[in-house]
């Protein structure tokens, strides 16, 4: 694929950096934890947006616009060759999302599809309460979840639907469909919103998601996170940025395109919450109930609560289409960035783009196949690279310390920007972020969601336990070796050309 491929304008590269962030942890993750700990978790939230993510994307914003090449390529480039293994682990981490993130996108296709069925049933005069109960809504999530051959194949659909965008190349496939994918997004989110705020009740949850608790603030756990909900929601540390300034212009702004995608991450994020909160407190039956629902997990608000909500009012049904139209587009258009990652990684291995496409999404669908056949499969690889992404924010920071934050921002992020931050601001954010990054590790970790973390009661490495630490170890030393091992081999295949 030649080099010169490159975004139109601004709004090209700016519209697919928000494809990349505003993802399904925008309506699934974010409206959970603001329920849960109200305005004192948003005001956290927001703060580590400036202090670990805006910085970090800066750095990896103007690694890819300076080196053009894949993740690997970009970053042995930057660090040093010694430390091509960084740049290795940092895409094989986003590839083992992205491995399982195609089985989101089936959920979603699924719930659409379950949505539009119910609302047709809606018109028909049927009495939904009936048929949309708590145990049937649980007993069809897990049954999708587990030994689903419909899911499989709307898994394999949702990347067919991806090889179709990104053969077409990143200016006629990937910009194009983000100008469709993400305002649509963005209206639906709105008019959701505007619903849910109109159902009596939805001004109690409302207030109650932006009433700030001091409280909260001595609590360890909210800020933490509100850390890893701004880290893994702007993809700071994923190499999606890197991947997507490798087809900047040469004048492009970093610190504008950042700071504009970013924010605009975080307005999805609270219009998911304006949607969810207030109709989940306006249709509970107490607010003891609507707590209860909003801490009730991830997968469980969005794939049995809200449809029970939704299908409890009036025109209920139709909101619920709306809301899983907008989880869909949500979702597939954080797939594509993740999959022209490991398209940029193979073209700089020599191939073809439309032959790297379709190798692309055949890994794709076979390493995910296993996390779209076992729910426990997801949850295990969810776990392990959701948290290896701060090692990979790290592995970010790294070199920018050892090269010195002073000359990374006034040589590559500073030149071509319109918008300047301060130089105090980047360089105390990105040492501090170091101690961040530590202590996010270690206490996700600590958090016991297995009964044994470590060994088993026969005195077993527990590697096989969906939550083990264990497990989530021994996946990140495999990588890690591997990428020391062959790390000679990475400079001599990924090497500038």
């Amino acid at each position: 694929m030649s080099q010169k491929e490159e975004f139109s304008n601004r709004w090209g590269i700016i519209l697919a950096a928000l494809a990349m962030a505003v993802g399904a942890g925008n309506l699934w993750r974010f409206p959970r934890l603001a329920g849960e700990y109200g305005g004192a978790f948003i005001i956290l939230w927001m703060v580590f947006l400036f202090i670990w993510s805006i910085p970090i994307l800066l750095t990896e914003f103007s690694i890819g616009k300076k080196f053009k090449r894949s993740v690997i390529g970009s970053y042995s480039e930057f660090a040093g060759s010694k430390y091509a293994w960084m740049g290795y682990f940092i895409t094989l981490c986003t590839l083992g999302i992205a491995f399982y993130y195609s089985v989101v996108t089936a959920w979603s296709l699924q719930y659409l599809g379950f949505s539009i069925e119910y609302t047709l049933k809606y018109f028909e005069g049927a009495d939904l309460a009936s048929i949309g109960t708590q145990e049937q809504l649980t007993n069809y999530w897990d049954n999708i979840a587990n030994g689903n051959f419909k899911t499989v194949g709307l898994h394999i659909l949702a990347l067919g639907f991806a090889v179709f965008v990104l053969t077409k190349g990143v200016k006629n496939g990937l910009e194009k469909a983000n100008k469709i994918l993400i305002p649509t997004l963005f209206i639906l989110l709105i008019v959701i919103s505007i619903i849910a705020l109109n159902i009596e009740g939805g001004e109690i949850g409302l207030q109650y998601m932006f009433g700030v608790e001091v409280k909260h603030f001595s609590n360890p756990k909210v800020w933490i996170e509100a850390l890893s909900q701004s880290a893994w929601s702007t993809g700071a540390g994923w190499g999606l940025i890197m991947t997507l300034s490798a087809y900047s212009r040469k004048k492009e702004d970093v610190t504008l395109n950042i700071i504009m995608s970013s924010i605009g991450n975080n307005i999805a994020s609270i219009l998911a919450g304006i949607a969810i909160i207030p109709s989940v407190f306006a249709l509970s039956a107490s607010e003891a109930n609507a707590l209860e629902y909003l801490q009730s997990g991830n997968q469980a608000l969005t794939f049995t609560i809200i449809p029970k909500l939704f299908f409890s009012i009036p025109g209920g049904p139709v909101l619920c289409v709306i809301f899983f139209g907008a989880f869909f587009l949500a979702a597939f258009s954080s797939l594509l960035p993740m999959i022209e990652l490991f398209i940029k990684t193979l073209t700089d291995l020599g191939l073809f783009r439309k032959k790297a496409v379709i190798i692309a999404a055949v890994c794709c669908a076979i390493f995910g196949f296993p996390s779209a056949w076992s729910l426990d499969v997801f949850n295990n690889q969810d776990w392990v690279w959701g948290v290896g992404l701060v090692v990979s924010g790290l592995f970010i920071i790294f070199p920018a310390l050892r090269i010195g934050v002073k000359k990374i921002k006034d040589e590559m992020i500073d030149p071509d920007s319109d918008v300047r931050l301060p130089d105090l601001y980047y360089a105390i954010s990105m040492y501090i972020n170091i101690a961040f990054g530590i202590v996010l590790i270690w206490w996700w970790l600590s958090r016991g969601y297995s009964p044994e973390p470590w060994f088993t009661e026969e005195g077993v490495w527990n590697v096989f336990d969906v939550y083990s630490n264990a497990s989530v170890i021994t996946q990140w030393l495999l990588v890690l070796i591997s990428g020391l091992l062959l790390n000679n081999y990475i400079n001599k295949k990924f090497k500038t050309i």
